[in-house]
């Protein structure tokens, strides 16, 4: 396909699909690489993609066809996806859902999960990882979830569905408000699309325009269960478990993208995410990511207001990362 037929297509297709931002994918295999350079092929690949999508959306095709061709020749996304691995892998301590087993650490030691190999599903909490790399991080490896996996570019086909978020079929609308007795009773074993918990992941920082970032937050929501954990598991945590942590988003972005940016902070992404009905139950920074655990309240859920463009620091050598939610 050519360039002029993939713009022709953005412009007809669906709107906000991850996958217009994202440049082909390159087959040309290349050698590990050492951290400064995953650092540093990370960081150009990201100013590329960002470059790119500016040129697209300025009708510039010829400009967005050169820096394509910069893209393939580092090696397109196989070779950024090749630099997360070995980024987030254990050797170099970057596996971001460590973070969030920490958090959980109440839950797996009240509830002593079982192993991988136990079959009880009614034990395992129901995990959406969106934008899965590898299958053989924290999270997957705890024996904590049920984990279904999906990426635009899969590295692994056999674990890690082919799928763009925001292509996702919803789940049927959610049931009338139950009675404590039949929430008590939910086993978990309903296949309705629903998760207890989201992982987002140095993923929403890849979406490159500032209002799909929004629709993709806004949309997390309607994949959350309303009573997240099953029966069992409710029973062996207790309820002030249940309530702090369920159902969750757990969100990680690359720190520069709050503390840096000319349209986000702390502040505004709270405000932005209360507005979805989130409550941050956890947070952690480093000099390098930004870690949260949202907590998902739907009574909490505003459906008026929108979240738009707003300069939040001045300066220069400011990024400018921003989320606006429109309504």
């Amino acid at each position: 396909m050519t360039l002029q037929e993939s713009n022709k297509k953005k412009k007809n297709g669906p709107p906000g699909l991850l996958s217009h931002g994202r440049p082909p994918t390159s087959v040309n295999k290349a050698p590990p690489l050492s951290s400064k350079a995953t650092r540093t092929l990370i960081r150009r690949h990201h100013q590329l993609v960002k470059q790119r999508s500016l040129a697209l959306s300025k009708g510039d095709a010829q400009l967005a066809d050169s820096i394509t061709a910069q893209i393939e020749a580092q090696g397109g996304l196989k070779r950024y996806q090749q630099a997360s691995l070995q980024g987030q892998s254990g050797q170099r301590g970057g596996d971001t859902s460590k973070i969030l087993m920490e958090w959980l650490q109440p839950i797996i030691v009240q509830t002593s999960p079982p192993s991988t190999k136990n079959k009880n599903r009614n034990m395992k909490l129901k995990m959406l990882e969106i934008g899965c790399l590898s299958p053989q991080n924290a999270c997957s490896q705890s024996g904590l979830f049920q984990v279904t996996r999906i990426d635009l570019h899969p590295q692994d086909g056999s674990t890690i569905q082919k799928q763009d978020f925001m292509l996702r079929p919803l789940p049927p609308p959610k049931p009338s408000p139950q009675p404590p007795a039949a929430i008590a009773n939910n086993n978990n074993d309903d296949d309705d699309g629903r998760f207890d918990i989201i992982s987002l992941s140095l993923v929403l920082n890849y979406v490159s325009d500032p209002s799909q970032r929004g629709e993709m937050l806004s949309r997390t929501t309607q994949f959350l269960r309303s009573s997240a954990l099953p029966r069992e598991m409710a029973a062996a945590v207790g309820s002030a478990v249940n309530d702090e942590f369920f159902p969750s988003l757990f969100l990680v972005l690359p720190a520069p993208c709050v503390n840096n940016s000319r349209y986000l902070d702390d502040d505004r992404l709270e405000e932005i995410m209360s507005s979805m009905g989130y409550v941050c139950v956890r947070r952690k920074k480093t000099n390098k990511l930004a870690y949260w655990l949202w907590r998902f309240d739907e009574k909490k859920v505003r459906r008026s207001g929108e979240f738009a463009k707003k300069e939040v620091r001045s300066g220069a050598g400011r990024n400018n990362f921003a989320v606006v939610v429109k309504r």
